[in-house]
């Protein structure tokens, strides 16, 4: 059990190795600098989802017009 947890945590180290991070690997880069792909990624992200958010509010309110008016008629 305990060779199975140690070649699992070796393969989880040499994946996360090969992984790409979203931060500057030089040691000499400081500050905002060192992380400013992860903070425009994460802008992109939040525009993304205030856009969406908008389009299906927007969606949401025309259709609850339109069933609103239907059910006016209906009466």
């Amino acid at each position: 059990m305990l060779k199975k947890f140690s070649t699992f945590v070796g393969e989880v180290k040499g994946e996360l190795r090969k992984a790409s991070w979203p931060w500057d690997p030089d040691p000499k880069v400081k500050g905002f600098k060192k992380y400013k792909e992860l903070i425009d990624s994460t802008v992109v992200i939040l525009i993304a989802m205030i856009l969406l958010a908008a389009y299906v509010g927007l969606w949401d309110l025309i259709h609850r017009e339109v069933v609103d008016f239907l059910t006016q008629l209906g009466r």
